[in-house]
This record gives structure tokens, C-alpha cells and sequence, in this order.
């Protein structure tokens, strides 16, 4: 998987809108520019100056850093303050032998309320799972013995894969080739960035957006 580097300071704005330029073509179906959102997997305002959905992969070590180091942080100073709308969006990629598995599993959560539970543990345990494929173990960890019967239903049943593919293909559309790349949304336009960034980093980003 490939990173990339951002600047700090002014030039943070001008380097997100010039990235905005790949995704000319995704489909923004309404004034928001966000379609297909499951609210499950969705946190905070859907009327909040800022959007930002996250496609990540459960099995991507990026993405576990992007998550570990800045989600509880922007959950706590930006979502829950109504600043943010954050969307996390499925993107398993094909390289990942388990990261669909996680994908299922944490979306299965989502339908019981948890999202954020299981997705902790799937990222806190990423080298684990990773080695020994046993995804269900991890999540039956940190689900009650009724919660998990529920999960593991969901998952076999095979109904949540639609949402999953949704995702997938939403990802495809705003020319998402690596994981995590988070697409901002606010007044009206687009700034998509590629690769984890810190919080600081992050937190600089979203201010400039809500100061304009």
C-alpha cells in the first residue's frame, strides 16, 4: 500500500482541492454529494458543515493507524459537537485474504448497535486475525454469547455482502485505489485525500474547511 506525505500550514486547502480533480467524475446524487449511506455505520449530524467518508480495509495496517490515532479524537472534538458527519465505508481489497471476512462481521455489528466495539477490536487485533484468519474469535471477544449468535447469522445469511458491495463499488466510482482514502464534503465541494494522516494534521484540515 502505498502513503503519501501532506503538508502542514495554509497550503493544506490548496493540496486537498487540487487532489479534488480525480474524482471530476464521481456521482454526487445529492446536495450533500453523499449517496448510499447506512446509518449504522454513519456517526453524528447528517446536517453538519463537514462530511467525510473513510474507505478502509479491516486488514490494511494504514487504516489501523488512521483508526487507532485520530478516531477517537474526531469522534469526541468534531462528530459529536454536530461539526462532522463521518461515514465509514467498506473497501476490502483484494489482496487482504480476511479484510472481506472483518468487513462482514463488522457490518453485521453495526445492525446491533456495535459498530464502534467491534471495529476497535478488529483493528486492535489486526496482526492476530491477520495470521490465523480467526476474525469470528476476535469479535465473539468482545460480543455477549446472544450478541454474536446474531453476528454470525447476519454474516451467513449473506445480507449484508449488498452493503459491502455498495460501498465497493461507490469506492471504484471516486477512483479509490488504496486504502484508507477519506473524501470530504463541505459547501458544495469535494476534497478527497489518499493515505493516513495524524490528527493534528486532520484537525488542521477540518478547521480551515469550517472557517471558510
Amino acid at each position: 500500500m502505498k502513503r503519501q506525505h501532506i503538508l502542514a500550514g495554509p497550503l493544506l486547502l490548496g493540496l486537498f482541492a487540487a487532489s479534488a480533480a480525480l474524482f471530476a467524475s464521481a456521482p454526487l446524487q445529492d446536495p450533500s454529494g453523499v449517496s448510499d449511506v447506512d446509518t449504522h455505520k454513519a456517526f453524528g449530524s447528517k446536517t453538519a458543515p463537514v462530511i467525510m467518508e473513510v474507505f478502509s480495509d479491516f486488514q490494511c495496517p494504514a487504516c489501523k493507524n488512521l483508526y487507532l490515532t485520530t478516531n477517537r479524537q474526531l469522534m469526541d472534538n468534531y462528530v459529536t459537537t454536530g461539526k462532522v458527519y463521518l461515514i465509514h465505508r467498506d473497501f476490502p481489497l483484494a489482496m487482504h485474504a480476511y479484510s472481506r471476512v472483518a468487513a462482514r462481521y463488522a457490518r453485521a455489528a453495526a445492525q446491533l448497535g456495535k459498530v464502534e466495539l467491534v471495529e476497535q477490536a478488529l483493528y486492535q487485533n489486526q496482526e492476530k486475525w491477520e495470521q490465523s484468519g480467526d476474525v469470528d474469535g476476535t469479535v465473539a471477544a468482545v460480543l455477549s454469547a446472544k450478541e454474536i449468535a446474531k453476528v454470525r447469522d447476519l454474516v451467513k445469511s449473506g445480507t449484508v455482502d449488498a452493503a459491502i458491495d455498495k460501498d465497493f463499488a461507490l469506492g471504484q466510482m471516486y477512483r479509490v485505489n488504496q486504502t484508507p482514502t477519506t473524501v470530504f464534503h463541505c459547501k458544495g465541494q469535494t476534497y478527497p485525500y489518499s493515505g493516513a494522516m495524524t490528527y493534528d494534521i486532520l484537525k488542521q484540515f477540518l478547521n480551515q474547511l469550517l472557517s471558510q
